[in-house]
């Protein structure tokens, strides 16, 4: 079965990717927002974890104030983003063991390159197993 490439804006990408270069020694995460199931609109959120440099965990307080502008904004909750400072763009076990929205699209940047950043996407299927998503710039 071959998977249809998902096309995310370069603009978005570019938000994404500086978000993680800001901080790029800790995980960073945040939220993508679609309209008409176009992505459009990037929510950096906070990363409150302990473990920030290995383990995520979004503000909760600026985690719903997102998911409400999300919605007064006429958006859907397409994306779920985060950063591997030293590992690559792959769902760790602690990714998989977070997961609170299991039908999005979760998308991973690696910093572990050498010039190149990495973004990956990835979708939980059946047996918690992530499958890998194609995705291209539009």
């Amino acid at each position: 079965m071959s998977l249809q490439p998902i096309a995310i804006p370069r603009p978005l990408v570019n938000q994404i990717l500086h978000h993680a270069q800001a901080a790029s020694t800790l995980e960073v995460c945040g939220l993508i927002g679609a309209r008409d199931g176009i992505p459009t609109t990037c929510y950096p959120l906070d990363n409150v974890s302990e473990q920030a440099e290995t383990r995520f965990a979004p503000d909760p307080g600026q985690q719903v104030e997102a998911m409400r502008t999300l919605r007064e904004r006429g958006e859907t909750l397409f994306a779920i983003f985060h950063s591997h400072p030293a590992a690559p763009a792959l769902p760790s076990a602690s990714d998989r063991e977070q997961l609170g929205y299991p039908e999005t699209l979760y998308l991973i940047v690696s910093l572990n390159t050498k010039g190149v950043l990495e973004m990956r996407g990835f979708r939980l299927e059946e047996g918690r197993q992530f499958a890998e998503i194609p995705l291209c710039l539009a």
